[in-house]
């Protein structure tokens, strides 16, 4: 795949050769992006796994979202952040890296899935809140569990690509 002139251009930039070529910044931003990853996928298995009901059964769904959504949305935040610097620095040599588009493809079906459980399901969590969570939420719990193993799976291969 040729990759456009304007990520050779971004990875040749003041802040992508700055990044790439500093000692420690790359490190650095890498080590805060794998954090900021770690507590993404890790708030949302908490969710995830109480939506497909195998565990905190005893605790409404609800309050689970409630504590820990703000930390999955804070650390995507970061991660983007971190990631976007990541990429800079080395952009025309991730995008000639299969499992870097597919690992944003699983996030984009992560974030449709996503997407409708908070536009069908969800909307009847008052109803199933501290009960058996319905088939629409199982679906979505499970599927959100799956999407985000294969996004970790396909950043590890990035990682271990260059």
């Amino acid at each position: 795949m040729a990759v456009p002139a304007i990520f050779h251009a971004l990875q040749k930039s003041a802040l992508g050769s700055t990044i790439s070529e500093s000692t420690w910044m790359f490190p650095t931003i890498e080590t805060v992006h794998v954090l900021a990853i770690a507590t993404v996928i890790g708030s949302i298995v908490v969710v995830d796994l109480r939506l497909v009901g195998l565990a905190s059964k005893n605790r409404p769904v609800s309050a689970i979202t409630r504590e820990f959504l703000p930390w999955t949305w804070a650390a995507f935040g970061l991660a983007l952040i971190t990631g976007s610097l990541l990429f800079t620095s080395r952009a025309a040599d991730y995008l000639a890296i299969p499992a870097f588009l597919i690992k944003f493809g699983f996030m984009a079906l992560a974030a449709l899935n996503m997407l409708a459980f908070h536009f069908t399901t969800e909307r009847t969590m008052s109803q199933w809140d501290t009960g058996q969570p319905v088939l629409g939420a199982r679906v979505a719990g499970g599927l959100s569990l799956v999407l985000w193993s294969l996004v970790v799976v396909c950043g590890r291969k990035v990682g271990f690509s260059l």
